[in-house]
């Protein structure tokens, strides 16, 4: 959980939920005493629970049917978020589910960012994360300063990669662990990772 540590010591308001719920109360407990954490970090039993009333819901499964069980569903996350609440797909996963999800969102009202991340453990840990971002322009917008926090600092402004299509970044991720090198196209300009 290094990325919603993060977000809580940043000062955001944090509900975690884990499938390992011992996991994510773990996380609490370990949080809990922590000097300048203005709120505690809050423990939920289901994904629907911990996104309600969030504006932003930061999620990072281990693969496509992890993803979906945590978003869909009468408990998943999606059902508890309100129309125009920002979800944050962190899983390396799929286009294809990114799309499926992007789409499911919209339909709800919600608006989904498909962000995997490159970096592992330690990047997690040490705030080092390079996020590859798929989604609206306007939702990719809310949510880059946040995602900051945990973000590597060179992703600063405007060089945080961002694609239109939801499931560009899962492929562009993909790519790059193939290749190592990989161009970004927006909608008026090229970035390089």
């Amino acid at each position: 959980y290094p990325i919603a540590a993060h977000l809580a010591l940043a000062g955001h308001q944090v509900t975690v939920y884990n499938r390992t719920a011992s996991k994510s109360i773990a996380l609490c407990a370990e949080y809990a005493g922590v000097s300048g954490l203005k709120h505690p970090i809050k423990h939920a039993d289901t994904p629907r629970l911990a996104a309600q009333g969030a504006e932003l819901v930061f999620c990072c499964v281990g693969n496509d049917d992890d993803l979906r069980s945590v978003t869909l569903g009468a408990d998943g996350a999606f059902a508890g978020m309100e129309p125009g609440t920002i979800f944050v797909d962190h899983t390396t996963a799929s286009a294809e589910v990114a799309r499926e999800l992007y789409g499911a969102a919209r339909t709800l009202g919600l608006r989904f960012i498909d962000a995997p991340v490159s970096g592992g453990q330690a990047g997690a840990q040490n705030g080092q994360l390079t996020v590859m971002c798929g989604g609206d322009a306007a939702a990719f917008a809310v949510m880059q300063p946040v995602a900051l926090c945990f973000a590597a600092p060179a992703l600063a402004q405007d060089s945080m990669p961002w694609q239109s299509d939801a499931g560009f970044a899962a492929l562009s991720n993909t790519a790059m662990a193939i290749t190592g090198d990989i161009f970004l196209e927006g909608s008026d300009q090229e970035k390089t990772l």
